[in-house]
């Protein structure tokens, strides 16, 4: 099966922070000689594979709004696909794996969009004393909003991994 590289998603990733099109999710597989389509990306969001997309505005007067997905969304199809190359039906998949996959990365960009906020605002209000408390606690709470996505990361891997053993144990492969 053909695959978009981690390094590729990670840069995908990184270009598209803001939200990916369902025509750019299209052609990024497209452009890896991957087949899928918008039929089959309303299914996997239908299904509560995939996030919803997020309606943003566009700028300039009547030009309407656009549907963003999280750029982690062509990491998650690419997930998908894979799952059903081995075998596993949509039911297992929802049941099984991905469950929490898309709301740790909201929370993660949610968490990352608060700490931005956080931060804009305490250089609005500088103060020496004060500034440097915030500053440090800002600094303490990342670190430990850090840790609480790893963390729950890390459960929904081992989750994960305990029910494909449990699905090779079952059909004996």
């Amino acid at each position: 099966m053909q695959r978009i590289s981690d390094e590729a998603l990670e840069a995908l990733e990184r270009e598209h922070e803001q939200g990916i099109t369902s025509a750019e999710i299209l052609d990024i597989f497209a452009a890896h000689g991957i087949k899928f389509s918008e039929a089959t990306l309303r299914k996997y969001v239908q299904l509560g594979l995939l996030p919803r997309s997020v309606r943003v505005g566009r700028k300039g007067k009547h030009q309407g709004s656009q549907g963003l997905y999280p750029a982690t969304v062509v990491r998650q199809i690419q997930r998908i696909k894979e799952m059903m190359a081995q075998d596993y039906t949509i039911e297992e998949i929802q049941r099984e794996f991905l469950f929490v996959r898309g709301e740790i990365e909201e929370l993660e960009r949610t968490i990352s969009k608060v700490f931005d906020a956080l931060r804009d605002a305490a250089k609005e209000r500088r103060s020496d004393t004060a500034d440097r408390a915030i500053q440090n606690e800002l600094f303490t709470a990342e670190r430990l909003a850090k840790d609480l996505v790893s963390k729950l990361s890390a459960i929904e891997e081992r989750l994960m991994a305990a029910a494909r053993l449990s699905r090779a144990r079952a059909t004996g492969t």
